[in-house]
């Protein structure tokens, strides 16, 4: 029995050594969503102020796209921008645009007049819907949307080269030719 009592702690401490040598191998900025594989949900966003025409689900219909959450507010979209930028000057990939929650209307039509509009359709998204379906934890968020309007990545953080290079133009390669 006195045995027991000085093994007891041992064998705790390597469960609990195990559990954290675990989540030390994950990376932390890998946020997993439960729409990978799903269909996007129903969304029907207005357009923003300058635009003729809002963003919707059924916009994600017939081609492979990407859509990205941003906000004039956010300091990490500024430096993802000029990135989103490069892509319609390359015309990589249609990008359409989620402007979410925005307090004044006219920040991020005023944000893009500055900085430039890479954006082939944008939606505002002031109250969160779109966001909330998309399972948005924060932005940037850009989301890689099949033909057939399914979700099959989802970035964290501001798109970069090296995350184009190495994981969203061979997946985009990749659902092209389904």
């Amino acid at each position: 029995m006195k045995r027991l009592i000085f093994i007891l702690p041992l064998v705790a401490f390597a469960i609990m050594a195990v559990y954290l040598a675990i989540g030390l191998t994950k990376d932390p900025r890998a946020l997993p969503s439960v729409l990978i594989d799903q269909e996007v949900p129903p969304f029907d966003l207005v357009a923003i102020e300058g635009r003729d025409r809002g963003f919707k689900h059924g916009d994600l219909l017939g081609e492979v796209s990407l859509v990205n959450i941003f906000g004039s507010w956010c300091i990490a979209c500024r430096a993802e921008h000029p990135f989103l930028m490069k892509i319609k000057e390359k015309n990589w990939a249609p990008l359409h645009g989620i402007d979410w929650r925005e307090e004044d209307r006219q920040a991020g039509p005023a944000w893009l007049a500055r900085f430039g509009d890479p954006y082939t359709l944008i939606g505002d998204d002031p109250k969160s819907k779109a966001a909330i379906a998309f399972g948005v934890t924060g932005a940037p968020e850009t989301f890689v949307v099949d033909k057939r309007g399914f979700i099959r990545y989802k970035h964290v953080g501001p798109m970069t080269q090296d995350v184009w290079d190495e994981t969203i133009q061979p997946m985009l390669e990749e659902l092209r030719k389904q």
